[in-house]
């Protein structure tokens, strides 16, 4: 290995769209068996993605064309081979459920640990998503996670568990691979940028610095990771409010985060059923850190490199409290915040800063970005997560209930689905977005 060196829609008319909306929800893939899927349009105050809009340039926009499921625009497919390392696991699957069906995006290998190598798909994995093993992987032969394994591959998503990832993907990075990463090993790394592809995306410019440190220094290779689930939801609506109304200086977050989180199989029915747990090993901390590398910026050092400033032009103080409740999917998050300018704004400010939230990667065109990155609920009891986490197929988060709050400014709730926008999702929007950039050549 080498040595380190916006606009507002209109109200939707619920009586007209209401069947509309069931037969789209009768025919939904990523619905489990029994699950009810919302048949409604939610009120809400809810952004734009026409082509034409000001925010993508007559450059891009010619060359663009709309995306079957997101209505968004993208180039035409260029068949980009990717591989999929933890394919066997359920984060794994999410990934090989999302590619499959990926305009650009085009699966060539699949690794797992070596009691799967050697084995066809369908018969090494225990497939545990709602819909079937797509047909382009089942007859797919599981490789070994190494390099030499994934040649031709422009693209690694991994899945891994965090106690196998950091030696294989330091090794895929080392062999000149792109690794798009969903565990946690790297997120902590000075070099390595943590991003959630609706917020920060720019933090790629990090990369030409990443692979400088090696010897020689690489072409391609790099590590991208994305955020831990909880974080990942409660982020994205913090960065539109500081985006519309300058830095928060102090927030308050509560999660009621789902099994489905655990990963498989997950919290004992004994101990979760009749029960919310109120400790997450690990996971305020996590939020608590995370949150600073995202939502701050990159500048020079001292030693003239790029470092992550954590916030610090304002800083930012977060206390989080994790619990797990008996939800199989979707993580809710009740928010409170505090700006740092005076006078606060209003909840219907709130509100509508939300709603018109355009991140970079809708504007470029990623195709799995959502077209409504925000959707705000006017009705008291929304979000909740049976009703509302498969909206946009749980690429966009959901936010309600926003009011004043007596001790800090703001307080709303957050729906985010954690297997989706909080996982795989991530990950495939940040690499759709550095194919764009030319981070990565396709």
């Amino acid at each position: 290995m080498p040595g380190m060196k916006s606009s507002a829609d209109p109200t939707p008319n619920h009586s007209s769209s209401t069947s509309a909306s069931r037969s789209a929800s009768s025919s939904r893939p990523d619905s489990p068996q029994g699950v009810p899927v919302p048949s409604y349009s939610p009120r809400t105050i809810l952004i734009t993605d026409d082509a034409s809009a000001p925010h993508r340039s007559p450059q891009i926009a010619s060359k663009f064309h709309s995306h079957q499921r997101t209505g968004m625009q993208h180039p035409p497919p260029a068949s980009i081979p990717v591989g999929v390392l933890g394919a066997t696991g359920t984060v794994g699957q999410r990934f090989i459920t999302l590619l499959a069906a990926h305009p650009w995006f085009v699966i060539k290998a699949l690794g797992a640990s070596p009691r799967s190598a050697g084995k066809r798909y369908r018969e090494a994995a225990n497939w545990k998503q709602a819909t079937p093993i797509p047909g382009v992987v089942r007859d797919v032969v599981v490789v070994e996670c190494r390099p030499k394994e994934f040649e031709g591959c422009k693209i690694v998503f991994s899945g891994l568990d965090a106690d196998v990832a950091g030696e294989i993907e330091e090794a895929f990075r080392a062999a000149d691979l792109a690794v798009f990463s969903n565990a946690k090993n790297f997120r902590r790394d000075p070099h390595v940028p943590l991003i959630v592809p609706l917020v920060n995306p720019s933090h790629l410019s990090i990369i030409p610095q990443q692979q400088s440190l090696f010897t020689p220094p690489l072409k391609r290779g790099f590590i991208v990771t994305n955020a831990n689930c909880s974080t990942t939801g409660y982020v994205i609506p913090l960065a539109a409010l500081e985006k519309a109304f300058g830095p928060i200086e102090a927030v308050m977050v509560t999660t009621l985060q789902a099994i489905s989180g655990a990963g498989y199989p997950g919290v004992p029915s004994l101990d979760i059923l009749d029960n919310v747990i109120p400790y997450i090993g690990g996971e305020e901390e996590k939020m608590e850190w995370e949150t600073l590398k995202i939502l701050g910026g990159l500048s020079t050092s001292d030693t003239g490199l790029l470092a992550f400033d954590m916030h610090a032009k304002q800083p930012l103080r977060v206390s989080a409290s994790c619990n797990r409740v008996a939800v199989i999917d979707g993580h809710t998050e009740c928010v409170s915040v505090r700006f740092a300018k005076r006078p606060p704004p209003s909840p219907q400010q709130v509100r509508e800063a939300l709603g018109a939230y355009t991140p970079d990667a809708l504007a470029l065109g990623c195709p799995s970005a959502p077209r409504h990155t925000i959707v705000v609920h006017e009705e008291p009891d929304r979000p909740q997560p049976r009703l509302d986490r498969y909206y946009q197929d749980g690429a966009g988060v959901s936010v309600g209930r926003v009011r004043q709050c007596a001790v800090l400014d703001i307080k709303f709730v957050v729906l985010a689905n954690n297997v989706s926008i909080g996982a795989a999702t991530s990950s495939i929007i940040n690499a759709e977005f550095a194919v764009l950039k030319g981070v990565v050549q396709a």
